[in-house]
């Protein structure tokens, strides 16, 4: 569990970052988030885009994906959508206290 100081912190870290996945009519499903976990063990943090043709809201793509993957919901706005999980391996991004 994150606590503000950290969300803070990766916020800002996320703000130059590039939306890697888009969650379309398809929806949520296996192969995203098997791609969803594979890409946050390589980067821990990373930004999804709901479309306008998804059955899913931001809110709830990113809770339900977070729940699926153990990730952290770091941050939700409009569209866009943040998550954090600790990467086993590929450890880069120290939080603070």
């Amino acid at each position: 569990m994150l606590n503000s100081t950290q969300r803070a912190q990766l916020r800002s870290m996320a703000n130059t970052y590039e939306t890697i996945f888009q969650i379309g009519k398809g929806g949520i499903n296996e192969q995203l988030l098997k791609q969803v976990s594979e890409a946050l063990e390589a980067r821990e943090l990373i930004k999804l885009r709901v479309l306008e043709t998804s059955p899913d809201n931001s809110r709830t793509a990113a809770d339900l994906i977070a729940k699926k993957v153990g990730a952290d919901v770091v941050q939700v706005i409009g569209s866009r959508f943040i998550l954090y999980k600790e990467s086993k391996d590929n450890k880069h991004i120290m939080l603070v206290k």
